[in-house]
């Protein structure tokens, strides 16, 4: 039987009981909560997630609120994108850095009102960053974290079950554009968003009393579609190329060697933090850049940070940070942050707890 000790330090979300009855056999904390990582079956997860439609909790995915005169010019000031254009009702993928141009956070910047953002972000505290940003400029705004709690719904289905919850139009819902709907009488904020390239939506909870509810009237829809528990799934992502802040970065991976240089405006004011130093590092040229590494003839980790040394020529070029068996590619696979001298096409070795495995690099996404 699986025992969560007590802990202050770790909330569990409003959907925990949910997956608890769902079979969750793993949590792993992210933002100071517990999150479901494994529901005993990762091929079935996998499977639901490429060919069906999945459920997910990731009330760990925390909304950090900026309100007031000055929301606008704070959500700026902390993002290397340009949000001037950002509608209400809009959101927008925004690379975050500290003064150096270090990448610290990768969030959707949500645009409530003109006077009213959130930036729902991975794995870090950025409450506290951007109320120190706000105190040291002396800006007329409310910072806190709301009572929001995200509901995944990916796969190729997940457009089936969600129209089934809240009408036909949410099909002509743009990516990262989201409405307030009504799950029977639950408040939602319905994001056309996900961590998978299968498609599909995130419903925000807004009354966190009502988790259970919520996960109940989503299984319910889907199950004439095949839907089933899952989490953010690590051999997916891989495959899909997307990149995980934390797992995939370290402290001084700067935005350009994590294939976000289309989400940067060099032009943006000198006040937006860490604008000057991209602007240094594009003109200097980037040392590093993010590629893929096929593994020839084994099974890399499954999914996880792990951060190999890779070796070109019997000197190191940098790092392996993930990997795990793609069934679609039959092949292991994982991303290389590496010198820009590394090509694709390239052979190295990815050392690996002592063993010296063959691979190739090669161009993201894989799929």
């Amino acid at each position: 039987m699986m025992q969560i000790g007590p802990n202050t330090r770790l909330r569990v979300s409003p959907f925990f009981d949910a997956t608890i009855e769902a079979g969750a056999t793993a949590f792993s904390p992210y933002n100071k909560m517990l999150m479901p990582v494994s529901f005993g079956d990762p091929s079935a997860e996998y499977e639901r997630l490429i060919n069906a439609v999945s459920q997910w909790d990731v009330s760990v995915q925390r909304q950090i609120e900026i309100s007031g005169p000055d929301a606008a010019r704070l959500a700026q000031i902390l993002s290397v994108r340009d949000l001037s254009k950002c509608a209400i009702g809009q959101g927008k993928y925004v690379p975050m850095c500290d003064h150096a141009g270090n990448l610290i956070n990768d969030p959707v910047v949500l645009k409530l009102a003109e006077d009213k953002f959130w930036f729902s972000i991975a794995d870090n505290n950025i409450e506290l960053w951007a109320q120190s940003i706000a105190h040291e400029r002396q800006l007329d705004v409310e910072i806190c974290e709301p009572d929001v709690s995200p509901l995944a719904v990916q796969g190729p289905k997940a457009e089936d079950v969600v129209a089934k919850l809240f009408g036909e139009w949410v099909r002509d819902l743009k990516f990262f554009w989201f409405a307030d709907v009504l799950a029977g009488d639950i408040p939602v904020k319905l994001v056309r968003a996900g961590f998978s390239k299968q498609g599909g939506f995130e419903l925000f909870l807004m009354d966190g009393s009502r988790g259970k509810e919520l996960w109940n009237l989503v299984h319910e829809a889907g199950i004439s579609l095949g839907i089933g528990p899952g989490y953010p799934n690590p051999v997916e992502r891989i495959e899909s190329g997307l990149l995980s802040y934390g797992g995939d970065t370290d402290a001084k991976t700067n935005p350009f060697e994590v294939r976000l240089e289309k989400y940067v405006n060099l032009t943006l004011d000198d006040e937006v933090i860490g604008i000057r130093a991209l602007r240094k590092i594009k003109e200097e040229g980037v040392k590093r850049h993010q590629l893929g590494v096929k593994i020839l003839g084994q099974e890399a980790h499954e999914g996880h940070a792990i951060w190999y040394d890779i070796e070109k020529d019997g000197v190191k070029v940098g790092n392996m940070t993930n990997g795990g068996w793609s069934p679609r590619l039959n092949a292991s696979i994982g991303f290389a942050l590496v010198s820009v001298s590394c090509q694709p096409g390239d052979v190295v070795t990815v050392m690996k707890h002592g063993q010296n495995l063959e691979g190739t690099l090669c161009e993201l996404p894989f799929i």
